[in-house]
């Protein structure tokens, strides 16, 4: 891309045609389906994707009786199918189906390690060059081309993607776009009237710009910790993602490949430093698992 990760995303954001985008995203397994269409490998020809979706209530009346204060299962899926679809309109997934075969068939390994197996997880590789991952609600990862092409095993990817299946496992980013959403309600700006799809416009918004800006210290941090389990329990060794962080180190402050990641995440060496202090020797005691070098799947 021309722009970076973060312009891409503030600027879909920015735009009024963010909203269609996400919603033209809506559809069943939203990361499958946009691969598949951006591949030219979709099964249905657009007349009957164009019945279906005229059948299928729209993204925009699902997501108008969102549930904010107690959102539902269903809720919180199809929020991050939107906010995903945000993000997939500033940058499209990699032209490669191989390899989002592959990182899904990983992905869904070490979430089903987690005790939200159950969700319809995605996962899915953007076609950027910054270094960085976004989770979404409801079981959405996407992770840039630039961070997968530091990658030097499967266990590190696990590692990876283990961290942001622990944002969703723990619900971060629905709990800051929940808190955002019932606060919108009591502000005077919102007793004007205004609808309940506007607000949850509002709120998907909020995700999407959660997740290209930052989460809480201590959320990262405990994403660290939880995704280093997920990723051991798969059987992948336990430092996966701390040589991913170690490799972060090495990378100048001031490449912009790393800038978005510095703003929106402690520094590595921080979060080394917490990951090392929470773990003790538990590290330890649970190495020994697969780092998987040469099944890594390169990109083409």
């Amino acid at each position: 891309m021309n722009k970076t990760l973060k312009q891409a995303i503030m600027l879909a954001l920015c735009s009024s045609v963010a909203w269609g985008t996400a919603s033209a995203l809506d559809l069943k397994g939203v990361l499958k389906d946009a691969v598949n269409e951006q591949l030219g490998t979709s099964s249905k020809p657009e007349q009957t994707q164009a019945t279906d979706s005229q059948a299928n209530p729209s993204a925009q009346d699902k997501l108008a009786n969102i549930n904010w204060k107690n959102p539902s299962r269903e809720d919180e899926i199809a929020v991050g199918r939107n906010v995903t679809g945000t993000i997939l309109g500033a940058a499209p997934l990699v032209n490669d189906a191989a390899l989002q075969q592959y990182v899904n068939k990983v992905g869904r390994w070490v979430a089903s390690q987690s005790e939200r197996a159950d969700l319809p997880w995605h996962f899915g590789v953007i076609d950027s060059n910054d270094v960085n991952a976004f989770a979404a609600p409801g079981g959405y990862v996407l992770i840039t081309k630039g961070l997968y092409l530091r990658l030097t095993s499967e266990a590190q990817l696990a590692g990876v993607l283990g961290h942001e299946i622990a944002h969703v496992v723990q619900k971060h980013h629905l709990k800051v776009m929940q808190k955002q959403a019932l606060l919108d309600v009591g502000t005077s700006f919102l007793k004007d009237k205004i609808s309940k799809n506007k607000l949850t416009q509002r709120a998907v918004s909020t995700g999407a710009e959660i997740s290209a800006r930052n989460l809480d210290k201590s959320a990262e941090f405990e994403a660290d910790s939880m995704g280093t389990v997920l990723a051991a329990r798969a059987g992948y060794d336990a430092y996966g993602l701390a040589e991913v962080l170690q490799d972060m180190e090495t990378i100048n402050n001031n490449d912009g490949s790393v800038a978005l990641l510095f703003q929106t995440h402690p520094h590595p060496d921080d979060r080394l430093a917490q990951l090392s202090q929470v773990s003790g020797d538990q590290m330890d005691k649970i190495s020994g698992g697969k780092t998987l070098e040469t099944r890594l799947v390169k990109l083409k």
